[in-house]
């Protein structure tokens, strides 16, 4: 009766290892569930562009486009990028550009905003603006995230 005892742990603690062992069965393949949105940056609503540049300059941000004489400037430090606009929108709003760069140069492959649109509508998401999806080339389209935080997505490549 020990002996069985003891065989009921020894397979107990062989099975428990077989489970924690990583090796111990194929991991599954992770679900595709990613989106090429293109390059990323936030814009930020400032109420003064001057004082804002001069902040962001402080945190090692250089301009790299933009007018300021139009009241915007995009500002870049590495591959993070920011754009300040005075006076354009109400609220700060996350940016995606499909078909650039971090460095505002055209990819030679990228998924289209219209492409995007329709996985975004498939996914069951609401647009608040959509892209005519009888055009080419530069379009654009905007939706609201769970907290209302505006999200762009917009083409500037044919």
């Amino acid at each position: 009766m020990q002996r069985l005892a003891t065989l009921v742990i020894i397979l107990s603690l062989l099975a428990c290892q077989a489970i924690d062992s990583p090796d111990s069965s194929p991991t599954p393949e992770p679900t595709k569930n990613t989106m090429d949105l293109g390059n990323f940056s936030v814009s930020l609503a400032v109420k003064d562009l001057t004082e804002s540049r001069d902040f962001y300059e402080k945190l090692g941000f250089q301009v790299s486009g933009g007018d300021a004489t139009q009241n915007w400037l995009v500002l870049q430090n590495e591959t993070t990028t920011i754009g300040l606009f005075q006076g354009m929108f109400d609220r700060n709003i996350l940016t995606f550009n499909p078909g650039w760069s971090s460095d505002k140069e055209t990819l030679p492959e990228f998924t289209d905003v219209r492409e995007i649109q329709r996985l975004l509508k498939q996914r069951g998401l609401e647009l608040t603006t959509e892209a005519d999806e009888a055009t080419t080339g530069p379009a654009s389209l905007t939706l609201l995230d769970p907290d209302g935080n505006p999200i762009l997505i917009d083409q500037h490549v044919k």
